[in-house]
């Protein structure tokens, strides 16, 4: 034991013996060598390169003002839209809001449903869902869509979550004029309000049998019906609802298709209108069951709130229309 201890120490005195006998050696003054320690040092620091870190920091998402309401849309948008005989469609999730959406898409035929799609969309993104062509049209029926919003990395208001079914009408994708100019995509589109400005969609329930009563019921209406709109003197504008004036043939259509085709008229001319402050105008809808004059007011409520409504002259109209003033 006493003999290794003693080779340790003769080691340790043999190292700094030739450490001492160079020192002795060099002729370079105390400073010199330390300087050129340092160096040796120094060139060790520089091998390190910071590019080689793992990049940890994440930029927060730029907000836009206003996006703090939630809005989102499922939209369907033309392959082509010159060649629209194709029937060839993609179909996205549009989220405008600053809120991240985790969303769940199904789809239903009967009572039984199937998955579609689910993920995460970051806000103001719309986000490619798939691939759809006419064969795919029927297979679509009843679509039901789940959403929670939330934020990354900040605090921000709690939204309820979003539960919402709608029916996918498929004679919608063949006529062009439903695919409407968007603030979304280049091309015109068909989209389908999942929540707009916080307040998520309901979807309209209609009697078939009552509609069906009320669109083939005979009534008395302004003169000149065979006009669908005419502009008054004082300026006022007087749209004819009724589906004898707004398709040539309703052959092919049941109810609930003739239904879509008129309120998607009343808000082309609503959307042609919006600009015209103070402008009034006259929707005739007929009086029979009241089903279409309740999805005026279903659609004035939620897609017109600042346009204020009311039933229009009775002497002129009778019980069958509804005048709006566009605010």
């Amino acid at each position: 034991m006493g003999k290794m201890i003693s080779d340790k120490m003769d080691a340790c005195d043999v190292a700094a013996a030739h450490a001492n006998t160079e020192l002795k050696n060099d002729s370079r003054s105390v400073k010199a060598i330390l300087n050129d320690n340092e160096e040796k040092v120094s060139m060790e620091v520089d091998d390190y390169d910071p590019s080689e870190r793992d990049i940890t920091f994440q930029q927060q998402t730029e907000e836009r003002q206003g996006g703090n309401q939630l809005s989102s849309y499922l939209a369907f948008v033309p392959k082509d839209i010159k060649a629209f005989e194709k029937f060839e469609f993609e179909c996205y999730l549009v989220n405008d809001s600053n809120y991240y959406l985790q969303y769940v898409i199904m789809t239903a035929e009967g009572s039984a449903w199937t998955f579609k799609a689910h993920g995460e969309i970051e806000p103001n993104m719309k986000l490619f869902i798939e691939d759809i062509n006419g064969d795919h049209l029927n297979e679509l029926g009843r679509v039901a869509i789940q959403m929670m919003a939330f934020k990354k990395d900040k605090t921000f208001l709690l939204k309820p979550t979003i539960d919402i079914q709608f029916r996918i009408d498929p004679v919608k994708f063949y006529k062009i004029h439903t695919f409407e100019e968007n603030d979304f995509f280049e091309q015109p589109a068909l989209l389908y309000t999942i929540v707009e400005n916080d307040q998520i969609a309901r979807p309209l329930v209609v009697d078939s049998k009552r509609l069906k009563e009320q669109l083939y019921k005979e009534e008395v209406v302004v003169h000149n019906e065979q006009k669908k709109k005419k502009v008054k003197d004082d300026g006022t504008l007087v749209v004819d609802l009724h589906a004898t004036e707004l398709l040539e043939t309703t052959e092919g259509m049941n109810t609930v298709d003739i239904l879509h085709y008129q309120l998607d008229y009343f808000k082309k001319i609503m959307n042609e209108n919006k600009m015209k402050k103070g402008l009034k105008i006259i929707f005739i809808h007929g009086k029979g069951e009241g089903v279409l004059r309740q999805a005026l007011i279903h659609e004035l409520n939620y897609r017109y709130k600042n346009c204020p409504y009311q039933d229009a002259s009775f002497q002129e109209y009778g019980y069958g229309a509804t005048q709006v003033t566009i605010k």
